[in-house]
């Protein structure tokens, strides 16, 4: 298991409102579906996720003092994780994650409002910049402010930063801080934003990865959908191909396999088994209609992988 500490994740809390239909979406008109509320926020839901694996692990997040806010901190502290670090605003409301999803669980459209992650400056920050430097890991999502973003980068000093890239608008807040990013999970999107380059081809993912290694990025695991995933470090890269899974929503996946893939560098794991593992959290999120997969364990993890070899 992994050497004593705690990771520190520092991003988005939300309410996640998901929204799903087996019928054709007509523009304009009212769909019959199914409408599901649970706690969201790629911060929130990599946190959840790793106390689920068996870490300690503190969360910094900014909700309003209202239901949604309260009931984002009770349902994330009932994971296991310590949210006294996290910040109620009165004057502010808590931030919320609308997805309409198609009946694959594919996610046709997204809208969200995280204007109270604004409130996080380096000025609330700065109480926190002792337990920061004393972590085993920070997780860090490009939701954050860009100020936010460059005063965790000013203060890890030598603790290895893992940082979701989240949106292709909002990646490009990172460009500053490559240099300091032990590890970056990105989809094509993500990685075309931050590199300028084309990233469609097998060969053009394999250029994008090596630019952002040049940059400084230790290692890169860039999330290709149903094709799985490219990961790599400077000297050498690798494809993980997509296990298989029934999917009923994608929401999440990604947050589950950023945790997996703290946890097997914390647990000492080479790049390429870190990533398997990390493809077995995000597939079992992947077959649930919640964010987070409600019997995430390092044991349920591994009995899914056992039933699908590696070839």
């Amino acid at each position: 298991m992994a050497d004593a500490g705690f990771v520190l994740v520092l991003g988005g809390a939300n309410v996640d409102i998901c929204a799903g239909t087996d019928h054709a979406q007509i523009p304009g008109d009212s769909t019959p579906g199914r409408v599901r509320f649970s706690p969201g926020g790629v911060a929130r839901n990599v946190a959840h996720n790793l106390a689920r694996l068996g870490h300690t692990t503190r969360l910094l997040s900014a909700v309003g003092d209202d239901a949604q806010g309260r009931s984002l901190l009770a349902a994330t502290q009932q994971a296991g994780v310590d949210v006294s670090g996290c910040w109620v605003l009165a004057d502010a409301a808590t931030a919320s994650y609308v997805s309409v999803h198609d009946s694959s669980g594919n996610m046709v459209l997204a809208v969200n409002d995280m204007q109270v992650l604004e409130r996080i400056t380096p000025d609330v920050l700065a109480p926190h910049a002792q337990p920061l430097r004393q972590a085993a890991a920070v997780v860090v999502e490009c939701n954050l402010p860009e100020a936010a973003l460059g005063w965790v980068f000013a203060q890890c000093g030598a603790v290895p930063v893992f940082v979701d890239a989240v949106s292709a608008f909002k990646c490009r807040r990172l460009l500053p801080w490559l240099a300091q990013v032990h590890t970056l999970k990105a989809n094509r999107l993500e990685a075309q934003a931050l590199s300028g380059m084309p990233v469609g081809s097998n060969a053009q993912v394999e250029s994008a990865a090596q630019w952002l290694h040049r940059q400084g990025v230790q290692r890169v695991v860039l999330s290709l959908g149903e094709e799985g995933l490219y990961f790599s470090e400077p000297s050498a890269g690798g494809w993980q191909s997509a296990l298989p899974v029934t999917v009923l929503n994608t929401t999440g996946a990604g947050d589950a396999l950023m945790a997996g893939l703290v946890h097997s560098h914390r647990s000492g794991q080479p790049l390429a088994k870190a990533v398997r593992f990390a493809s077995g959290c995000a597939a079992m999120t992947l077959a649930v209609v919640s964010t987070n997969h409600p019997e995430l364990s390092v044991a349920s993890v591994e009995t899914l992988l056992q039933r699908h070899p590696q070839h």
